[in-house]
């Protein structure tokens, strides 16, 4: 019986209700999905006698449940708002969370002031920036930094477009590689969320939740406020993005967090961490495909090669990997419109 069988799947069911109704103390409970990471974790939600609760399903050989954990406490405790847990099973991998409702801010996006909700968000993340950095948090290092931009090298450039490039392009790759690492390695540091965006923060009263913290690192500060706003899913306009970054910016000076204190050299900060994100989503999403059988994301690509026109040409020493996106990513692209 493999991991994946119909068999293991009932028996993983059987599992999940087992814990929903003890924890519950409701053997009546009936689970229905809610929605499923691009992991391997999966929610489900059920009435448990007028009040509605989720289940967070991660199965232990393939998404420990002990980082989000531990994560999750350490935030709480630092005042950000995150998921109340009401039952676990740790070696069993399942969670009696809060229900925090049906909608991501993403979703929710136009039932309230866009400004708003991007205030609500830096709120929440000024709350983990200003974390003492917990011990034995994982760096965003020089390690994690290759690895995760190598990716690119992997699995979009080589599964997803097929290609075998040569010499030259790897030697130009490499270059630009050492140029963005050497520049990351000296960005100001905090605790990263990692994902922190509209799609991973939920409306809970006049604050946002926040969701999918368990990659935490302690790396660049610039990273966050990056991604919050170089979203995977939805793009907004130049002008905005940089109106919500200054803003960001001197509410970060005003907390004392450590930060660059000119907005044009946190500017850099933000367009190279920028880059090195922008170049691991598209090899993460190609794996997503290629390896998950999930090939939705992919179809975001187009977004990321936005991204990196957007900030990529701004900086000579980036030239090398310019070319490279024009002679082999965006003809690839275009091809497939």
């Amino acid at each position: 019986m493999t991991a994946d069988s119909p068999a293991s799947t009932d028996l993983r069911a059987d599992a999940r209700n087992a814990f929903a109704r003890n924890a519950t103390g409701n053997p009546e409970l009936q689970l229905e999905r809610a929605s499923m990471d691009a992991g391997f974790r999966s929610y489900w939600r059920a009435d448990d006698r007028g009040t509605s609760i989720i289940v967070m399903d991660s199965p232990p050989d393939k998404e420990d449940v002990k980082p989000w954990l531990i994560i999750r406490d350490q935030l709480d405790n630092a005042g950000v708002r995150v998921p109340q847990v009401r039952a676990r099973d740790i070696e069993g991998g399942f969670l009696l969370l809060e229900d925090l409702g049906t909608q991501t801010m993403l979703q929710a996006i136009d039932s309230l002031d866009v400004d708003t909700w991007f205030e609500r968000a830096i709120d929440q993340l000024l709350k983990i920036q200003a974390m003492p950095v917990p011990a034995g948090l994982p760096s965003y290092d020089e390690e994690l930094l290759s690895r995760e931009l190598r990716l690119f090298d992997e699995w979009y450039l080589g599964r997803h477009l097929g290609l075998s490039p040569d010499c030259g392009t790897m030697e130009s790759l490499d270059l630009v590689y050492r140029r963005l690492m050497d520049q990351i390695l000296q960005q100001p540091r905090s605790v990263v969320h990692r994902d922190f965006m509209p799609r991973n923060l939920m409306p809970a009263g006049d604050e946002l939740a926040v969701l999918d913290f368990q990659d935490a690192v302690h790396g660049p500060i610039a990273y966050d406020p990056l991604s919050l706003f170089k979203d995977a899913f939805i793009s907004w306009p130049e002008q905005f993005i940089e109106s919500h970054w200054q803003r960001y910016h001197q509410r970060a000076l005003a907390a004392g967090l450590p930060i660059r204190a000119e907005y044009n050299e946190f500017r850099k900060d933000l367009d190279y961490i920028g880059i090195q994100r922008h170049l691991k989503v598209m090899g993460i999403f190609a794996r997503l495909c290629h390896r998950d059988g999930k090939p939705k994301y992919l179809t975001d690509a187009p977004r990321f090669v936005a991204y990196l026109d957007q900030a990529v040409p701004k900086y000579p020493e980036l030239e090398p990997l310019q070319q490279v996106l024009d002679r082999l990513v965006k003809p690839s692209l275009a091809a497939s419109v």
